[in-house]
């Protein structure tokens, strides 16, 4: 039985994790500033970041990839855990005075920082572009979780725009991926070979 080729699935989980992440960055940084703005976030964080990342990730394990179905399989899981902080039929009441405390969304946050800096030494292994989209979500990660544990805005504001950095490194890899699969897998747009 011949092997079954698959379209590499890195573009469309870096392409879902961006947007997801561009949108609440935004909202993160202050930028967009409505008290019910971050509920926009929800609906990309169950489809778009959430259920296509997570497939990505499932279709990285298919083609042999641990460090993309890790990553993709687990920001898809971050998504759908997100989205369940925001989303009323869970129960959580987030943002509410019956919700979690600054102080318990800023330890959410530490777990996903720790995991993050697992994948940003890993990625170091992979290519520049990959590495640095790590990089600038480690430091993302970092701020939100600090700006949540010491219930300090600024710092959240800061962990904003480094996200919406983050997403623009994602979105030029996600590119680098695509333009290379049209064109018989040379790349286009320089990813900057580590190994």
């Amino acid at each position: 039985m011949a092997d079954i080729k698959i379209a590499n699935p890195g573009p469309l989980g870096l392409s879902g994790f961006a947007l997801t992440t561009l949108v609440l960055s935004l909202v993160n940084a202050n930028i967009l500033t409505g008290g019910g703005d971050v509920l926009v976030v929800t609906g990309l964080a169950v489809f778009y970041g959430g259920i296509a990342q997570f497939a990505a990730g499932m279709w990285e394990f298919r083609s042999g990839n641990t460090f993309g179905a890790t990553a993709f399989s687990s920001y898809g899981a971050f998504w759908l855990s997100f989205a369940a902080l925001l989303i009323p039929g869970f129960g959580v009441n987030f943002g509410t005075d019956k919700g979690p405390s600054t102080t318990a969304a800023g330890v959410y946050l530490l777990g996903w920082a720790i995991f993050t800096g697992i994948m940003m030494l890993c990625s170091f292994r992979t290519n520049g572009a990959t590495a640095s989209v790590f990089v600038a979500l480690f430091i993302t990660f970092l701020l939100l979780c600090l700006g949540g544990l010491q219930n300090n805005a600024n710092i959240t504001h800061a962990g904003g725009y480094v996200g919406i950095v983050t997403a623009a490194l994602a979105w030029y890899t996600a590119l680098a991926g695509v333009l290379a699969s049209v064109n018989g897998g040379k790349n286009i747009l320089p990813v900057f070979p580590l190994a």
